[in-house]
C-alpha cells in the first residue's frame, strides 16, 4: 500500500498504463474513464527486460484452459460468484514495519534518508549502517499470536473473506518459502504465518487470499548518495553480500532486473501452489503495460491451477492493470480494486464489479500513535460502498506480537453485531437505481443509502435514530417505480410498519425503541427492483 507521494517517472519511451478516474459524482451510474498516473512502484525497465525474464522462467502453464493472452483470459474467466454475494471483506498490513510502528508501512523507505524518519531511525535504533532495516527480522517475533483467535474474531466481524499481506515491499515473505531464504520460516518468528493463518480462517468457513507487493521492492529503497558511499565502502547492510538480495539496492542493473522478475514469478506460484489462495490480490507495482507477460502468465497459470481445485478465484488489481485498452471498465480476469474511500472511490454508483480496500485506521500497518475508526464510520462506509455496488475490504493492522489493539477489536465485534442484524442488507445485495438520498449532516432529510436483492428495496438510514417517523422523498408516488408497495419492515423488529405513500414521499412509522445501533434498515417490498449490473467477468453490463 502506498502513501501519496509521487515515484519518479519510467523512461518516457515506455507506455505507461492509465490511472482511471473512479467515478462521476451524484446518483447516477459511473463507468470511469482515464487520467494521469498517479505513483507508481513497479520496476523501471523495459518490455524487452520483462520478455527476457519471461523466457528464463522454467514453470509451464499447467493444463487447462487459460491461457497467457487476454484473449484466452477473457474468454475463461469468471467473477467468483462467492465474491458477488460477500460484500464484507478483511485485509491486513502485517510485516516488519510493525516492529518500529513508526509513521507508516513504509518505515523501510523512510529510514534511509537524511529526513526526519531517518533522525528518528538513528535516535531509537542507532545508524542505518548498524542498525538496517534487516535487523528488525529478529524482533518480528509474534510472539503472542494466535491464528484461531484472529480467525474466530474476524468471523465475530461478519466478514466473508480475509486477505492477509504476505509479502510488502519489504521484501520479507510471511509464508514457508523455498524461493527467497528471507521468510518467516527461515527467520523472525520460525513460523509459516500464511499457511496457520489461512487453516485457522477456513475452519471459520471463510474464504482466504492473500496480497502480494513484491514488485515493488526493487527500486523501493533510495538512499542519499553520502550514505550509500559509506555503506558501499564498508559493504555493510544495504551493501553486505549477504543482503544484497533483500534490499536490492546494491545492483540495479538489467539483469538484477530479470532475476527480480522470474523471483516474483516464483513467490507467486508458490503462494497459489501452497495455499490455493481464493483471492490474489496485487497491489500497485503491477500496473505498467509493460509487465503483462508476467501478469498474464500469472493469470494463465492461477487459473488452471484452480481449475483442477475445483475452486471460484480471482486476481484483484488496480487501475488498469489488468485492461489492456487502458479503460478500467473493461478489465480482463481481475476484479478492480480501488485504493482508499477518497477521490479515486467511486463517487455514484459504478456498474460492474468491484471493491475498496479502506484502513480501519490512520496508518495501513500499526503505528503506536494510530488512531482508530469506530463501529459507526465502518457501517457506514460499508453501507455506502454497497450501495454504489462495491465491496468493501476493510484493512486490519496487527502489532508485531499478533495482537490487534482493542479499539480494532471493538471495531470489528460492533460491524459484526450490526451485520447480525442487517445482513440482509448488504449481503448478496446489488445497487438500486440511485445510491443515496439526502447527504448528511448540514443537509435536510434522512440520509439514506439503498440496495436490492430480488424484489426487495433495503433503504439504510445512516446517523442518528429518525424518530417516529421515516419519509424516503425517493419513493414519492409521482417517481416510484413500478408496482404497489406490500409491506414496509424495520430489519431487528417484528410486525409490519404502517406506511402512507403520496407524492412527497413513502412514510413510514417507525417502532417505539431502535433494533441495533449506528444504522437501521426498512425493507420494502411490492415494487419492481432493476436486476444487477455485471456480467459473467464482473465487467459492466
Amino acid at each position: 500500500m502506498g502513501i501519496n507521494t509521487l515515484r519518479a517517472c519510467v523512461p518516457i519511451c515506455i507506455l505507461i498504463s492509465a490511472l482511471t478516474v473512479s467515478a462521476q459524482s451524484g446518483n447516477t451510474i459511473a463507468e470511469g474513464g482515464n487520467a494521469p498516473t498517479g505513483y507508481d512502484m513497479a520496476p523501471e525497465t523495459t518490455l524487452a527486460v520483462v520478455e527476457a525474464a519471461n523466457a528464463m522462467i522454467p514453470t509451464p502453464n499447467p493444463p487447462g484452459p487459460f491461457q497467457p493472452t487476454w484473449d484466452s483470459i477473457k474468454a475463461n474467466y469468471q467473477v467468483p460468484q462467492w465474491f458477488i454475494g460477500a460484500k464484507f471483506g478483511l485485509f491486513m498490513h502485517w510485516g516488519l514495519y510493525s516492529v518500529p510502528a513508526h509513521r507508516n508501512e513504509w518505515y523501510e523507505k523512510h529510514m534511509y534518508t537524511d529526513g526526519p524518519d531517518g533522525q528518528w531511525h538513528v535516535e531509537h535504533y542507532g545508524s542505518q549502517d548498524q542498525f538496517g532495516y534487516k535487523d528488525f527480522i529478529p524482533l518480528f517475533t509474534v510472539s503472542n499470536w494466535d491464528p484461531n483467535a484472529w480467525a474466530i474474531l474476524f468471523k465475530k466481524s461478519g466478514a466473508r473473506f480475509v486477505i492477509p499481506t504476505a509479502e510488502h515491499h519489504e521484501n520479507f515473505a510471511l509464508w514457508d518459502s523455498h524461493a527467497t531464504p528471507f521468510n518467516a520460516v527461515n527467520m523472525g518468528p520460525h513460523r509459516d504465518l500464511i499457511g496457520e493463518l489461512a487453516k485457522a480462517v477456513r475452519k471459520q468457513g471463510l474464504k482466504f487470499g492473500v496480497s502480494n507487493h513484491g514488485i515493488e521492492n526493487f527500486q523501493f529503497i533510495n538512499p542519499p548518495d553520502d550514505m550509500a558511499a559509506k555503506m558501499k565502502a564498508e559493504h555493510a547492510d544495504l551493501y553486505d553480500p549477504k543482503w544484497v538480495d533483500f534490499y536490492n539496492v546494491a545492483d540495479r542493473s538489467d539483469a538484477a532486473c530479470e532475476r527480480f522478475l522470474t523471483n516474483w514469478f516464483a513467490r507467486n506460484v508458490e503462494l497459489i501452489d501452497k495455499y490455493h489462495p481464493d483471492m490474489l490480490w496485487f497491489d500497485n507495482g503491477v500496473d505498467q503495460r509493460y509487465l503483462d507477460p508476467l501478469k498474464l502468465r500469472i493469470a494463465a497459470y492461477y487459473y488452471n491451477r484452480a481449475k483442477e481445485w475445483g475452486k471460484q478465484v480471482s486476481l484483484s488489481t488496480k487501475k488498469a492493470a489488468y485492461a489492456p485498452s487502458n479503460d478500467n471498465t473493461e478489465t480482463i480476469g481481475s476484479i478492480i480494486d480501488f485504493e482508499k474511500i477518497s477521490v479515486r472511490f467511486p463517487s455514484g454508483i459504478r456498474s460492474g464489479v468491484w471493491q475498496v480496500d479502506q484502513p480501519i485506521g490512520s496508518t495501513w500497518g500499526y503505528t503506536s500513535d494510530e488512531q482508530f475508526s469506530g463501529p459507526g464510520t465502518i457501517i457506514n462506509d460499508l453501507a455506502d460502498t454497497v450501495s454504489k455496488n462495491g465491496t468493501l475490504l476493510l484493512n486490519l493492522s496487527p502489532r508485531a506480537d499478533g495482537t490487534f489493539p482493542q479499539e480494532e477489536q471493538d471495531t470489528l465485534f460492533g460491524v459484526g453485531q450490526w451485520l447480525d442484524v442487517n445482513g440482509e442488507a448488504i449481503y448478496g445485495t446489488h445497487n438500486w437505481i440511485k445510491f443515496s438520498e439526502g447527504g448528511g449532516r448540514g443537509q435536510p432529510g434522512l440520509n439514506i443509502r439503498f440496495t436490492v436483492k430480488g424484489n426487495a428495496l433495503y433503504a439504510i438510514i445512516l446517523g442518528n435514530w429518525p424518530g417516529a417517523e421515516a419519509v424516503i422523498t425517493s419513493l414519492a408516488t409521482t417517481n416510484s417505480p413500478p408496482g404497489k408497495i406490500k409491506a414496509v419492515t424495520m430489519l431487528g423488529s417484528k410486525g409490519d410498519l404502517q406506511f402512507t405513500q403520496d407524492d412527497s414521499g413513502l412514510k413510514v412509522k417507525l417502532p417505539v425503541a431502535a433494533p441495533c445501533q449506528y444504522a437501521y434498515v426498512l425493507k420494502i417490498t411490492g415494487l419492481e427492483m432493476n436486476p444487477p449490473t455485471w456480467t459473467k467477468s464482473g465487467n459492466p453490463l
